[in-house]
């Protein structure tokens, strides 16, 4: 990824739909084979930014280019080099996996047609269902072809809006096996999604709410930028010192984590005084812990709101 043009270079990006402003003043770089995870909360802008990014959309304001090609004048050319798979699964349920497939080759006039769904059903772990109508795929197998018809052009670029969404544990970590192949063989992958785990598994990712691009970097820049200090409380009865610790000057949240609350604060040194009266009680067991990027989330988006309000 390293010393080649970036996949994507934009700044000023904007996009209004009437007098509302949906994304404002963006500006982002995106390595060539990277994975780059969008984040934020629903409405935030992170499907309409992507579309631009691609030139799926005209910008109101801004400029850049897109796999070498200017994001306004050359948008045809960005179109064919990509890949786009929506939230929502978008082939045909009537139709068979490889019907499916060749219907989507022919769009795009892939060539030799035959030759290329046989080697995307073979890689895409289709062989026994190549003949199974779509419709009676499970939710994870659906997400699995829709990730095959993406790419059976050869895209450069692939944008996967939330790709997981409603699929068990186990085919969202195939789903991001196969993501990390394709980024390794070169593929840019602009990736939204509101699930943690798969943030982490992105190599940058950029938080944007209320149009605005709040964060952006690798999972540790972001963490280490947050200047959050965090403690885990565990023990009994968490609810009650959970209200309790909110009343403390110092404390900005406290937030339930499984069996324990991360209590975090951007003064380590009110943070810890805070919270001195509560360590001296027996039933609690108080350890430093490092934020999550869950943690910097909830916190960047109450200060943030906290500002606009």
């Amino acid at each position: 990824m390293n010393g080649a043009e970036p996949a994507i270079r934009v700044q000023g990006l904007a996009k209004r739909f009437g007098d509302k402003t949906v994304v404002d003043d963006f500006a982002i770089e995106v390595p060539r084979g990277a994975i780059f995870g969008f984040l934020g909360p629903n409405g935030s802008g992170k499907t309409t930014t992507i579309r631009m990014l691609c030139g799926l959309l005209t910008p109101d304001a801004g400029e850049g280019a897109c796999l070498g090609f200017d994001i306004r004048r050359q948008a045809a050319e960005i179109k064919r080099r990509v890949g786009y798979m929506t939230q929502r699964f978008g082939l045909y349920e009537d139709m068979t996996v490889r019907q499916n497939l060749e219907f989507i080759g022919r769009m795009y006039d892939v060539q030799p047609l035959k030759e290329r769904t046989a080697a995307i059903i073979a890689r895409f772990g289709f062989a026994e269902r190549r003949d199974q109508l779509a419709g009676a795929l499970s939710g994870g197998w659906k997400q699995r072809l829709a990730l095959a018809a993406c790419v059976l052009h050869r895209p450069e670029l692939l944008l996967l809006d939330e790709p997981t969404a409603g699929v068990d544990p186990n085919a969202r970590r195939e789903f991001w096996e196969m993501i990390h192949e394709l980024a390794a063989e070169g593929v840019t992958v602009l990736v939204s999604t509101h699930y943690m785990d798969e943030a982490e598994r992105c190599h940058r990712i950029a938080y944007l709410a209320w149009g605005k691009l709040l964060l952006q970097g690798t999972v540790a820049e972001v963490v280490a930028r947050s200047g959050l200090t965090a403690w885990a409380v565990s023990g009994p009865d968490l609810p009650t010192l959970q209200i309790q610790l909110r009343q403390r000057p110092g404390i900005e949240m406290v937030a339930a984590f499984g069996t324990a609350l991360h209590v975090t604060g951007t003064n380590a040194a009110a943070l810890a005084a805070a919270i001195a009266p509560f360590r001296d009680d027996p039933r609690y067991g108080w350890e430093p812990t490092e934020p999550s990027l869950e943690d910097v989330f909830i916190h960047t988006l109450a200060r943030v709101g906290a500002n606009r309000s």
